[in-house]
């Protein structure tokens, strides 16, 4: 008995883990309300992310060590560029570190437009139930995880903005 509920367990993330494709938007199978995740902007002010209720979200999560976040963080960039005001990119740095660690990063970057905020303690991570990094997801303005992209993703391609395109509110600028 203990052998089949063994590899009935293992059968089950094998699967789970095949839904999975890094870097690729998997949208939820039915929304559920954003995790309450609470960091601290590049000054220690505190942000929670119900602030930002009423904004679509990309929730980023990343560090400055992380090869895939270094590959990935320009086209986060460029996509904010892209659709602001429609889309709003809350890139959170899982540094321990902090904003001494991040801020090089960013300004050798040029990232500008993307918001960043600070998670020494990955309560983020945690929360949102990352397991690696890069990990975003992607929250409408009423604070529903639409879905999530784990690894590096291209956000600034064609097909993810028609991707992220398509789960924005009709009368949305971007859109």
């Amino acid at each position: 008995m203990l052998v089949a509920l063994v590899l009935g367990s293992t059968a089950l993330l094998a699967a789970e883990s095949d839904k999975i494709k890094i870097g690729e938007f998997i949208p939820a199978a039915s929304p559920q309300p954003a995790p309450q995740i609470s960091v601290t902007d590049m000054a220690g002010n505190t942000v929670e992310l119900g602030d930002f209720k009423g904004k679509f979200l990309i929730v980023n999560l990343w560090a400055t060590w992380c090869q895939p976040c270094l590959k990935e963080m320009p086209s986060l960039e460029a996509l904010q560029a892209k659709l602001d005001p429609a889309v709003t990119v809350l890139a959170i740095s899982e540094d321990r570190g902090g904003a001494e660690a991040v801020k090089p990063f960013a300004e050798k970057l040029g990232l500008d437009k993307v918001k960043i905020y600070l998670d020494p303690k990955s309560t983020a991570t945690k929360a949102i139930g990352a397991r690696g990094l890069p990990t975003s997801i992607v929250v409408d303005a009423d604070g529903m995880v639409l879905g999530r992209v784990e690894g590096a993703a291209d956000w600034n391609s064609v097909e993810m903005r028609a991707a992220l395109k398509k789960l924005m509110p009709i009368n949305s600028p971007g859109r």
